[in-house]
C-alpha cells in the first residue's frame, strides 16, 4: 500500500499509444492504482500529436481532488452564509468554484512546461502520450498493470535504467534502454 511504501524522488514517465482512447484506459487503469494505494500521482498530461503533426496539450485536472473540494466547499459556505438566501447560494457555488480551481492551479507542481515542450518535439504523429508525475510506487504493481498495454512506448522520464528495462519488458517495447537527458522534477508540496 503507498503508505507502506516509502516516498521516492518524483517520477517522471511519459508513455505514448497508438489512439487517445488507450492512452484514457491507461490513465483509468492507473487512477485505480492510485485508489488502491499503490501509487500516488501528483499530475498527469496527455499530449496528442495528430497525424499532420499539429500537437495539443491536455491537463488533466487536480488528481488529489479532496483538498480542493474542501477548500470549494469553505468558500461556498463562507460567502452563502454572508450572502444570504438561494441567490446568495447561487453566487456561493460560483466563487467557491472559482476559488476552488484557483486553489487548484496555485498548489499545481506537477508536470512541468518544459517537460510537455520536450514531449511535443519527441512523440510520433498518429499517437496520444500521458505524461505522469508520481512520488509513491509499487512498481511491480506498475509493471503487471503494464501488460494490459502492448502497443504503448515508453518515450522518456526519469526511471532508472534498470526500471526503464522493466517498463520496456512489461510492455513489449523492443527499443534499446540508454540513459535519458531529463532532469528529475522538483519534489512536489505535501
Amino acid at each position: 500500500m503507498a503508505d507502506d511504501l516509502p516516498a521516492l524522488p518524483p517520477r517522471l514517465v511519459a508513455f505514448s499509444f497508438p489512439d487517445e482512447l488507450r492512452a484514457s484506459e491507461f490513465l483509468t487503469a492507473m487512477t485505480r492504482l492510485a485508489r488502491e494505494k499503490q501509487l500516488r500521482i501528483h499530475d498527469a498530461v496527455f499530449v496528442v500529436k495528430t497525424d499532420d503533426d499539429k500537437t495539443y496539450v491536455r491537463e488533466t485536472t487536480d488528481l488529489q481532488v479532496g483538498q480542493t473540494a474542501l477548500g470549494t466547499g469553505m468558500w461556498s459556505g463562507l460567502f452563502g452564509l454572508l450572502l444570504g438566501g438561494p441567490v446568495g447560494m447561487l453566487v456561493a457555488g460560483g466563487i467557491g468554484a472559482g476559488a476552488g480551481a484557483l486553489t487548484a492551479k496555485l498548489v499545481d507542481v506537477g508536470v512541468t512546461d518544459d517537460f510537455v515542450a520536450q514531449l511535443r518535439e519527441l512523440v510520433q504523429p498518429g499517437t496520444t502520450t500521458l505524461a505522469l508525475l508520481a512520488d509513491v510506487l509499487d512498481e511491480e504493481a506498475l509493471t503487471n498493470e503494464l501488460q494490459r498495454f502492448e502497443g504503448a512506448r515508453y518515450v522518456a522520464g526519469n526511471l532508472s535504467l534498470d526500471g526503464i528495462a522493466r517498463v520496456r519488458e512489461a510492455i513489449g517495447d523492443p527499443a534499446a534502454t540508454t540513459g535519458g537527458t531529463f532532469a528529475p522534477p522538483t519534489a512536489p508540496a505535501t
